[in-house]
Protein backbone atom coordinates (compact mmCIF):
# COMPACT_ATOMS: atom_id res chain seq x y z
CA UNK A 1 0.00 0.00 0.00
CA UNK A 2 0.97 3.58 -0.86
CA UNK A 3 1.51 5.50 2.43
CA UNK A 4 1.80 9.30 3.37
CA UNK A 5 5.10 9.94 5.15
CA UNK A 6 4.75 13.20 6.71
CA UNK A 7 2.35 16.58 6.46
CA UNK A 8 3.41 18.67 3.91
CA UNK A 9 4.94 22.07 4.94
CA UNK A 10 8.07 24.24 3.89
CA UNK A 11 10.81 22.08 4.84
CA UNK A 12 14.33 23.36 6.53
CA UNK A 13 17.09 20.72 5.65
CA UNK A 14 20.17 19.95 7.48
CA UNK A 15 22.93 22.78 7.09
CA UNK A 16 25.97 20.69 6.48
CA UNK A 17 24.07 17.92 4.25
CA UNK A 18 22.27 21.32 1.97
CA UNK A 19 26.15 22.77 2.01
CA UNK A 20 27.56 19.09 0.23
CA UNK A 21 24.77 18.91 -2.26
CA UNK A 22 25.37 23.08 -2.94
CA UNK A 23 29.25 21.79 -3.04
CA UNK A 24 28.94 19.32 -5.73
CA UNK A 25 26.69 21.78 -7.75
CA UNK A 26 28.84 24.55 -7.77
CA UNK A 27 32.39 22.23 -8.76
CA UNK A 28 30.60 20.73 -11.25
CA UNK A 29 29.14 23.89 -12.44
CA UNK A 30 25.70 21.97 -13.05
CA UNK A 31 23.89 25.38 -12.69
CA UNK A 32 24.56 28.91 -13.37
CA UNK A 33 23.40 31.63 -10.90
CA UNK A 34 20.09 33.37 -12.16
CA UNK A 35 19.21 29.91 -14.19
CA UNK A 36 15.84 28.35 -14.59
CA UNK A 37 15.46 25.23 -13.73
CA UNK A 38 12.46 22.34 -14.62
CA UNK A 39 12.59 20.15 -11.14
CA UNK A 40 11.18 16.90 -11.91
CA UNK A 41 9.49 15.67 -9.06
CA UNK A 42 7.18 12.37 -8.57
CA UNK A 43 6.36 12.93 -4.71
CA UNK A 44 8.23 10.20 -3.36
CA UNK A 45 11.79 10.98 -0.75
CA UNK A 46 14.72 11.56 -3.34
CA UNK A 47 12.90 14.12 -5.59
CA UNK A 48 11.04 16.39 -2.72
CA UNK A 49 14.10 16.54 -0.83
CA UNK A 50 15.95 17.56 -4.14
CA UNK A 51 12.98 20.50 -4.62
CA UNK A 52 13.31 21.38 -1.06
CA UNK A 53 16.81 21.61 -1.46
CA UNK A 54 17.26 23.77 -4.64
CA UNK A 55 14.49 25.72 -3.31
CA UNK A 56 16.58 26.82 -0.22
CA UNK A 57 19.19 27.11 -2.77
CA UNK A 58 17.61 29.15 -4.85
CA UNK A 59 17.43 32.51 -2.21
CA UNK A 60 21.64 32.50 -2.24
CA UNK A 61 22.00 31.60 -6.59
CA UNK A 62 18.72 33.42 -7.40
CA UNK A 63 17.64 30.33 -9.28
CA UNK A 64 13.94 30.30 -10.94
CA UNK A 65 12.04 26.84 -10.05
CA UNK A 66 9.32 24.73 -11.72
CA UNK A 67 7.84 22.13 -10.52
CA UNK A 68 7.08 19.63 -13.08
CA UNK A 69 5.39 15.96 -11.96
CA UNK A 70 3.94 13.38 -14.37
CA UNK A 71 1.21 11.24 -13.33
CA UNK A 72 1.93 7.25 -14.92
CA UNK A 73 -1.65 5.98 -14.39
CA UNK A 74 -0.04 2.62 -13.15
CA UNK A 75 -1.59 3.16 -9.81
CA UNK A 76 -4.83 4.71 -9.73
CA UNK A 77 -5.92 6.79 -6.61
CA UNK A 78 -2.16 6.42 -5.19
CA UNK A 79 -1.03 7.73 -8.42
CA UNK A 80 -3.24 10.85 -8.04
CA UNK A 81 -2.59 11.37 -4.55
CA UNK A 82 1.24 11.78 -5.63
CA UNK A 83 0.04 14.62 -8.17
CA UNK A 84 -1.84 16.38 -5.18
CA UNK A 85 1.21 16.21 -3.17
CA UNK A 86 3.20 17.82 -5.30
CA UNK A 87 1.26 20.40 -7.10
CA UNK A 88 0.03 21.52 -3.37
CA UNK A 89 4.16 21.66 -2.49
CA UNK A 90 4.40 23.50 -5.55
CA UNK A 91 1.92 26.08 -4.02
CA UNK A 92 3.40 26.36 -0.52
CA UNK A 93 6.37 27.19 -1.74
CA UNK A 94 4.81 29.34 -4.26
CA UNK A 95 6.59 27.68 -7.03
CA UNK A 96 4.73 27.65 -11.04
CA UNK A 97 3.72 24.28 -11.49
CA UNK A 98 3.07 21.80 -14.40
CA UNK A 99 1.59 18.59 -14.45
CA UNK A 100 1.01 15.61 -17.54
CA UNK A 101 -0.29 12.01 -17.03
CA UNK A 102 -0.23 9.10 -19.94
CA UNK A 103 -1.19 5.38 -20.76
CA UNK A 104 1.40 3.78 -19.77
CA UNK A 105 0.08 0.60 -20.16
CA UNK A 106 -1.20 1.35 -23.37
CA UNK A 107 2.20 2.64 -25.05
CA UNK A 108 4.31 -0.74 -23.74
CA UNK A 109 1.57 -2.89 -25.03
CA UNK A 110 1.81 -0.56 -28.46
CA UNK A 111 5.62 -0.33 -28.95
CA UNK A 112 6.00 -4.36 -27.32
CA UNK A 113 8.26 -2.77 -24.53
CA UNK A 114 8.23 -3.57 -20.38
CA UNK A 115 6.15 -0.90 -18.25
CA UNK A 116 9.34 0.28 -16.85
CA UNK A 117 10.71 1.60 -20.80
CA UNK A 118 7.46 2.68 -21.89
CA UNK A 119 7.25 4.94 -18.66
CA UNK A 120 10.38 6.25 -18.67
CA UNK A 121 10.08 7.07 -22.20
CA UNK A 122 6.68 8.93 -21.67
CA UNK A 123 8.56 11.00 -18.54
CA UNK A 124 11.23 12.27 -20.85
CA UNK A 125 9.14 13.24 -23.66
CA UNK A 126 6.63 15.31 -21.09
CA UNK A 127 9.55 16.99 -19.51
CA UNK A 128 11.40 17.76 -22.74
CA UNK A 129 7.82 19.38 -23.43
CA UNK A 130 7.46 21.38 -20.78
CA UNK A 131 11.16 22.69 -20.67
CA UNK A 132 10.63 23.72 -24.20
CA UNK A 133 7.37 25.26 -23.92
CA UNK A 134 8.76 27.31 -20.83
CA UNK A 135 12.09 27.70 -22.78
CA UNK A 136 14.47 26.00 -19.84
CA UNK A 137 17.44 24.58 -20.95
CA UNK A 138 17.66 22.43 -17.67
CA UNK A 139 15.98 19.90 -15.68
CA UNK A 140 16.65 18.47 -12.67
CA UNK A 141 16.52 15.36 -11.54
CA UNK A 142 16.54 13.66 -7.80
CA UNK A 143 19.14 10.26 -9.11
CA UNK A 144 21.72 9.27 -6.18
CA UNK A 145 24.38 7.81 -5.29
CA UNK A 146 22.12 4.08 -4.85
CA UNK A 147 20.66 4.50 -7.77
CA UNK A 148 24.17 3.98 -9.34
CA UNK A 149 25.13 1.57 -7.43
CA UNK A 150 21.47 -0.47 -8.72
CA UNK A 151 22.27 0.52 -12.13
CA UNK A 152 25.79 -0.97 -12.26
CA UNK A 153 24.60 -4.66 -10.65
CA UNK A 154 21.36 -4.29 -13.46
CA UNK A 155 23.55 -3.53 -16.34
CA UNK A 156 26.24 -5.94 -15.34
CA UNK A 157 23.96 -9.03 -15.59
CA UNK A 158 22.17 -8.04 -18.16
CA UNK A 159 25.30 -7.43 -20.07
CA UNK A 160 27.29 -4.53 -20.60
CA UNK A 161 30.33 -2.98 -21.44
CA UNK A 162 32.62 0.08 -20.44
CA UNK A 163 30.03 2.60 -21.68
CA UNK A 164 27.88 0.72 -20.24
CA UNK A 165 29.44 0.41 -16.88
CA UNK A 166 29.50 4.12 -16.54
CA UNK A 167 26.21 4.87 -15.02
CA UNK A 168 24.18 8.06 -15.23
CA UNK A 169 26.35 11.27 -15.70
CA UNK A 170 25.87 14.60 -13.31
CA UNK A 171 24.57 16.18 -16.62
CA UNK A 172 23.89 14.86 -19.74
CA UNK A 173 21.50 15.43 -22.92
CA UNK A 174 17.94 14.24 -22.37
CA UNK A 175 16.98 11.64 -24.43
CA UNK A 176 13.89 12.97 -26.12
CA UNK A 177 15.57 16.29 -26.65
CA UNK A 178 19.62 16.22 -26.74
CA UNK A 179 19.03 20.61 -26.79
CA UNK A 180 17.82 20.35 -22.52
CA UNK A 181 20.02 19.18 -20.12
CA UNK A 182 19.28 16.43 -17.44
CA UNK A 183 21.20 17.31 -14.31
CA UNK A 184 21.54 15.52 -11.41
CA UNK A 185 22.68 17.09 -8.23
CA UNK A 186 22.62 14.68 -5.50
CA UNK A 187 25.00 11.85 -7.43
CA UNK A 188 26.84 11.95 -4.78
CA UNK A 189 24.42 11.34 -2.07
CA UNK A 190 23.72 8.14 -0.53
CA UNK A 191 19.66 7.21 -0.30
CA UNK A 192 20.43 7.22 3.26
CA UNK A 193 21.83 10.45 4.23
CA UNK A 194 18.43 11.86 1.64
CA UNK A 195 16.34 9.93 4.41
CA UNK A 196 18.24 11.49 7.55
CA UNK A 197 17.87 15.20 5.85
CA UNK A 198 14.12 14.66 5.00
CA UNK A 199 13.49 13.47 8.49
CA UNK A 200 15.25 16.14 10.10
CA UNK A 201 13.04 18.63 7.80
CA UNK A 202 9.60 17.20 7.91
CA UNK A 203 9.90 16.71 4.06
CA UNK A 204 6.42 15.67 2.87
CA UNK A 205 6.77 12.92 1.02
CA UNK A 206 4.96 9.75 -0.65
CA UNK A 207 6.27 5.53 -0.74
CA UNK A 208 4.92 4.13 -3.46
CA UNK A 209 4.38 0.03 -3.05
CA UNK A 210 5.61 -0.68 -5.88
CA UNK A 211 8.76 -0.27 -4.84
CA UNK A 212 8.80 -3.29 -2.67
CA UNK A 213 7.55 -5.84 -5.50
CA UNK A 214 9.86 -8.42 -6.15
CA UNK A 215 8.90 -9.21 -9.64
CA UNK A 216 10.79 -6.24 -10.63
CA UNK A 217 14.92 -6.81 -11.43
CA UNK A 218 15.92 -3.43 -9.76
CA UNK A 219 14.17 -4.25 -6.94
CA UNK A 220 15.74 -7.54 -5.89
CA UNK A 221 18.96 -5.66 -6.42
CA UNK A 222 18.11 -2.98 -4.02
CA UNK A 223 16.02 -5.43 -1.35
CA UNK A 224 18.37 -8.70 -1.40
CA UNK A 225 21.67 -8.36 -2.78
CA UNK A 226 23.24 -4.85 -1.89
CA UNK A 227 22.13 -5.48 1.69
CA UNK A 228 23.64 -8.96 1.34
CA UNK A 229 27.09 -7.66 0.02
CA UNK A 230 27.30 -4.49 2.36
CA UNK A 231 25.99 -7.55 5.44
CA UNK A 232 29.34 -9.60 4.51
CA UNK A 233 31.26 -7.01 2.34
CA UNK A 234 31.56 -4.00 3.96
CA UNK A 235 33.15 -2.10 1.18
CA UNK A 236 31.16 1.69 0.79
CA UNK A 237 29.36 0.65 -2.27
CA UNK A 238 28.02 4.13 -2.83
CA UNK A 239 31.66 5.56 -3.04
CA UNK A 240 33.34 2.85 -4.63
CA UNK A 241 31.12 1.48 -7.45
CA UNK A 242 30.52 5.14 -8.30
CA UNK A 243 34.04 5.66 -8.41
CA UNK A 244 34.32 2.47 -10.69
CA UNK A 245 32.05 3.34 -12.97
CA UNK A 246 33.42 7.36 -13.65
CA UNK A 247 37.00 5.21 -14.02
CA UNK A 248 35.27 3.18 -16.89
CA UNK A 249 33.01 5.89 -18.38
CA UNK A 250 36.21 7.98 -18.81
CA UNK A 251 38.26 5.24 -20.61
CA UNK A 252 35.04 4.37 -22.38
CA UNK A 253 34.38 7.71 -23.77
CA UNK A 254 38.12 8.09 -24.80
CA UNK A 255 37.59 4.82 -26.96
CA UNK A 256 34.34 6.22 -28.51
CA UNK A 257 36.31 9.92 -29.17
CA UNK A 258 39.28 7.34 -30.75
CA UNK A 259 35.74 5.53 -32.60
CA UNK A 260 34.27 8.94 -34.09
CA UNK A 261 37.40 10.35 -35.07
CA UNK A 262 37.55 7.22 -37.43
CA UNK A 263 34.39 7.23 -37.91
CA UNK A 264 34.91 10.57 -39.68
CA UNK A 265 38.55 10.52 -41.21
CA UNK A 266 38.76 10.52 -45.35
CA UNK A 267 42.02 8.99 -44.77
CA UNK A 268 42.01 6.11 -41.81
CA UNK A 269 43.69 2.65 -40.78
CA UNK A 270 42.25 -0.58 -41.91
CA UNK A 271 39.13 -1.59 -39.51
CA UNK A 272 40.64 -4.50 -38.73
CA UNK A 273 44.06 -2.64 -37.27
CA UNK A 274 42.32 -1.08 -34.95
CA UNK A 275 42.29 -2.32 -31.47
CA UNK A 276 39.42 -4.26 -30.42
CA UNK A 277 37.95 -2.09 -27.90
CA UNK A 278 38.07 0.70 -30.68
CA UNK A 279 36.17 -1.75 -33.29
CA UNK A 280 33.72 -2.40 -31.51
CA UNK A 281 32.84 0.61 -30.41
CA UNK A 282 32.85 2.20 -34.25
CA UNK A 283 30.16 -0.69 -34.50
CA UNK A 284 28.05 0.34 -31.73
CA UNK A 285 28.07 4.12 -32.72
CA UNK A 286 26.80 3.16 -35.76
CA UNK A 287 24.28 1.12 -34.24
CA UNK A 288 23.19 4.24 -32.20
CA UNK A 289 23.36 5.90 -35.29
CA UNK A 290 20.61 3.93 -37.07
CA UNK A 291 18.68 3.46 -33.48
CA UNK A 292 19.61 0.22 -32.52
CA UNK A 293 20.49 -1.16 -28.94
CA UNK A 294 24.30 -2.38 -29.84
CA UNK A 295 23.84 -5.94 -27.51
CA UNK A 296 27.22 -7.80 -27.42
CA UNK A 297 26.30 -10.69 -29.40
CA UNK A 298 25.31 -8.33 -31.89
CA UNK A 299 28.35 -6.24 -32.07
CA UNK A 300 30.65 -9.43 -31.67
CA UNK A 301 28.99 -10.72 -34.60
CA UNK A 302 29.30 -7.91 -36.57
CA UNK A 303 33.15 -7.68 -35.52
CA UNK A 304 34.26 -10.63 -36.07
CA UNK A 305 32.18 -11.91 -39.39
CA UNK A 306 31.93 -9.35 -42.35
CA UNK A 307 29.35 -9.86 -45.12
CA UNK A 308 27.43 -11.87 -42.88
CA UNK A 309 23.91 -10.11 -42.15
CA UNK A 310 22.20 -10.61 -39.07
CA UNK A 311 18.52 -10.08 -38.10
CA UNK A 312 17.95 -6.59 -36.11
CA UNK A 313 14.73 -6.44 -36.15
CA UNK A 314 11.14 -7.88 -37.97
CA UNK A 315 12.17 -5.57 -41.11
CA UNK A 316 15.78 -5.05 -41.28
CA UNK A 317 19.11 -7.42 -41.18
CA UNK A 318 22.15 -5.17 -40.62
CA UNK A 319 25.59 -6.98 -41.88
CA UNK A 320 29.44 -4.89 -42.31
CA UNK A 321 31.77 -4.57 -45.01
CA UNK A 322 35.76 -5.33 -44.57
CA UNK A 323 35.63 -2.00 -43.77
CA UNK A 324 34.15 -1.27 -41.20
CA UNK A 325 30.71 0.18 -42.68
CA UNK A 326 27.51 -0.97 -41.30
CA UNK A 327 24.72 -1.70 -44.06
CA UNK A 328 21.18 -1.98 -43.26
CA UNK A 329 18.92 -4.10 -45.99
CA UNK A 330 15.24 -4.65 -45.64
CA UNK A 331 14.02 -7.99 -45.57
CA UNK A 332 11.83 -9.37 -48.22
CA UNK A 333 8.29 -10.63 -47.48
CA UNK A 334 8.40 -13.94 -48.96
CA UNK A 335 6.44 -17.26 -48.19
CA UNK A 336 7.23 -20.48 -47.67
CA UNK A 337 9.07 -22.20 -50.65
CA UNK A 338 7.12 -25.64 -51.60
CA UNK A 339 9.66 -26.63 -53.62
CA UNK A 340 10.64 -30.10 -52.68
CA UNK A 341 12.82 -33.38 -54.22
CA UNK A 342 12.32 -36.79 -53.11
CA UNK A 343 15.98 -38.58 -53.45
CA UNK A 344 16.80 -42.16 -53.37
CA UNK A 345 19.98 -42.91 -51.36
CA UNK A 346 21.27 -46.04 -53.52
CA UNK A 347 24.42 -46.86 -55.49
CA UNK A 348 26.59 -46.25 -52.48
CA UNK A 349 26.79 -42.42 -53.23
CA UNK A 350 25.99 -39.14 -55.47
CA UNK A 351 25.49 -35.53 -55.91
CA UNK A 352 22.72 -32.97 -56.63
CA UNK A 353 21.69 -29.44 -56.25
CA UNK A 354 18.95 -27.32 -55.06
CA UNK A 355 18.05 -24.16 -53.71
CA UNK A 356 21.67 -22.78 -54.35
CA UNK A 357 22.94 -25.76 -52.15
CA UNK A 358 25.23 -28.32 -53.16
CA UNK A 359 25.08 -31.72 -51.67
CA UNK A 360 27.09 -34.62 -51.78
CA UNK A 361 26.41 -38.00 -49.89
CA UNK A 362 28.51 -41.22 -49.30
CA UNK A 363 27.03 -44.46 -48.19
CA UNK A 364 30.06 -46.25 -45.56
CA UNK A 365 30.64 -49.00 -43.83
CA UNK A 366 31.58 -48.51 -40.06
CA UNK A 367 32.23 -50.35 -36.65
CA UNK A 368 30.80 -48.21 -34.26
CA UNK A 369 30.31 -44.48 -33.55
CA UNK A 370 32.12 -41.53 -34.99
CA UNK A 371 32.24 -37.40 -35.12
CA UNK A 372 34.41 -35.73 -37.57
CA UNK A 373 36.18 -31.95 -37.22
CA UNK A 374 36.00 -31.65 -41.40
CA UNK A 375 33.74 -28.33 -42.27
CA UNK A 376 30.30 -28.59 -43.45
CA UNK A 377 29.93 -32.63 -42.78
CA UNK A 378 28.15 -34.94 -40.84
CA UNK A 379 27.72 -38.82 -40.29
CA UNK A 380 24.13 -39.75 -40.10
CA UNK A 381 23.22 -43.45 -38.96
CA UNK A 382 21.80 -44.81 -42.85
CA UNK A 383 19.91 -47.45 -41.95
CA UNK A 384 17.46 -44.77 -39.51
CA UNK A 385 17.67 -42.14 -41.99
CA UNK A 386 16.61 -44.69 -44.69
CA UNK A 387 16.81 -44.79 -48.47
CA UNK A 388 14.80 -42.20 -49.63
CA UNK A 389 14.59 -38.96 -48.19
CA UNK A 390 12.62 -35.87 -49.18
CA UNK A 391 14.84 -32.37 -49.52
CA UNK A 392 12.85 -29.36 -49.23
CA UNK A 393 12.71 -25.79 -47.59
CA UNK A 394 12.11 -24.66 -43.99
CA UNK A 395 8.36 -24.95 -43.61
CA UNK A 396 5.74 -24.21 -40.82
CA UNK A 397 5.27 -26.66 -38.19
CA UNK A 398 8.27 -28.01 -38.96
CA UNK A 399 9.98 -29.53 -35.60
CA UNK A 400 13.91 -30.43 -35.18
CA UNK A 401 15.73 -32.22 -32.67
CA UNK A 402 19.00 -31.34 -32.40
CA UNK A 403 22.17 -33.56 -31.24
CA UNK A 404 21.90 -33.43 -27.27
CA UNK A 405 18.19 -31.79 -27.16
CA UNK A 406 16.26 -34.37 -24.59
CA UNK A 407 13.23 -33.10 -27.49
CA UNK A 408 12.05 -31.58 -30.75
CA UNK A 409 11.84 -27.80 -30.97
CA UNK A 410 9.77 -25.70 -33.10
CA UNK A 411 12.44 -25.29 -35.84
CA UNK A 412 11.24 -21.93 -36.44
CA UNK A 413 12.61 -20.96 -32.45
CA UNK A 414 15.95 -23.05 -33.55
CA UNK A 415 16.42 -20.49 -36.62
CA UNK A 416 15.30 -17.55 -33.76
CA UNK A 417 17.94 -18.08 -31.24
CA UNK A 418 20.74 -19.09 -34.13
CA UNK A 419 20.39 -15.46 -35.20
CA UNK A 420 19.31 -16.81 -38.85
CA UNK A 421 17.37 -13.39 -40.67
CA UNK A 422 14.13 -14.07 -41.49
CA UNK A 423 14.46 -13.92 -44.97
CA UNK A 424 17.35 -16.71 -44.68
CA UNK A 425 15.30 -19.06 -43.09
CA UNK A 426 13.10 -19.19 -46.10
CA UNK A 427 16.27 -20.23 -48.07
CA UNK A 428 17.46 -23.13 -45.69
CA UNK A 429 17.14 -26.25 -47.19
CA UNK A 430 15.58 -29.29 -44.55
CA UNK A 431 16.27 -33.52 -45.21
CA UNK A 432 13.61 -35.47 -43.99
CA UNK A 433 12.76 -38.74 -44.16
CA UNK A 434 10.28 -40.34 -46.00
CA UNK A 435 8.07 -39.95 -42.99
CA UNK A 436 8.31 -36.61 -43.07
CA UNK A 437 11.03 -36.05 -39.93
CA UNK A 438 13.69 -33.93 -39.80
CA UNK A 439 17.32 -35.03 -39.75
CA UNK A 440 19.48 -32.00 -41.05
CA UNK A 441 18.56 -28.70 -41.58
CA UNK A 442 20.85 -26.30 -43.42
CA UNK A 443 22.94 -24.30 -40.45
CA UNK A 444 21.84 -26.15 -37.16
CA UNK A 445 23.58 -29.59 -35.46
CA UNK A 446 22.79 -32.70 -36.61
CA UNK A 447 19.49 -34.51 -35.66
CA UNK A 448 20.03 -36.36 -32.04
CA UNK A 449 17.43 -39.40 -33.01
CA UNK A 450 19.87 -39.90 -36.36
CA UNK A 451 23.11 -39.69 -34.79
CA UNK A 452 26.10 -42.58 -34.84
CA UNK A 453 26.14 -45.05 -32.06
CA UNK A 454 28.37 -48.06 -31.05
CA UNK A 455 25.53 -50.38 -32.71
CA UNK A 456 25.86 -48.54 -36.43
CA UNK A 457 26.46 -50.58 -39.23
CA UNK A 458 26.54 -47.87 -41.95
CA UNK A 459 26.84 -44.12 -41.89
CA UNK A 460 25.87 -41.76 -44.48
CA UNK A 461 28.47 -39.06 -44.59
CA UNK A 462 26.79 -35.94 -45.89
CA UNK A 463 28.69 -32.69 -47.33
CA UNK A 464 27.20 -29.82 -48.35
CA UNK A 465 27.88 -26.16 -49.27
CA UNK A 466 26.36 -22.92 -50.34
CA UNK A 467 26.81 -22.04 -54.32
CA UNK A 468 28.02 -18.47 -54.99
Amino acid sequence: MDRLQVSGRPATLPIRWIRAVEQAIVERKLFRDGQTILVAVSGGLDSMTLLHALRELSRIHRWKLTVAHFNHQLRGRAADADERLVRNTARALNLPFVGGRGDVRAAARREGISLEMAGRDLRHRFLARAARARRIGVIALAHHADDQVELFFLRLFRGTGGQGLSGMKWSSPSPADPTVLLVRPLLAQSRAALRQAAGAAAVSFREDATNAQFDMERNRIRHTLIPMLRKYFPARLTETVPRLMELAGAEADAVASLAAKWLKARRRPKFSQLPVAVQRSVIQLQLFAIKHTPAFDLVEHLRARPGEPLALDAGRTVSRNPAGTLHTRGIEQIGFNPARRAVLLTGGKGELRIGGLALCWQIERTTGAGFTKEPNVEYFDADKVGSRICLRHWQAGDRFQPIGVASPRKLQDLLTNAKVPRGERHRRIVAATIGGEPFWVEGLRMAEPFKLEPATVRRLKWHWRREG
